[in-house]
């Protein structure tokens, strides 16, 4: 049981640490147009498959429980 808990909470802290990252670096105001930082990661595409997977469970789960 702990290591799950360890598996899942060192997950979350991983993917929050990049999303605060790239939260507070790449909209940083005053980068000049050579020194602009990109973010690590594009969250609209991790927003996009996040919701691809869910979908995809869900009808899954509808199927084996039907």
């Amino acid at each position: 049981m702990r290591l799950l808990l360890g598996i899942i909470l060192g997950s979350a802290l991983t993917v929050g640490g990049a999303y605060v990252y790239d939260s507070h670096n790449s909209l940083a105001p005053g980068n000049a147009a050579t020194n602009v930082q990109r973010p690590l990661v594009n969250w609209d595409v991790v927003g996009a498959k996040w919701q691809h997977l869910n979908e995809r469970a869900r009808a899954e789960w509808t199927r084996l429980s039907g």
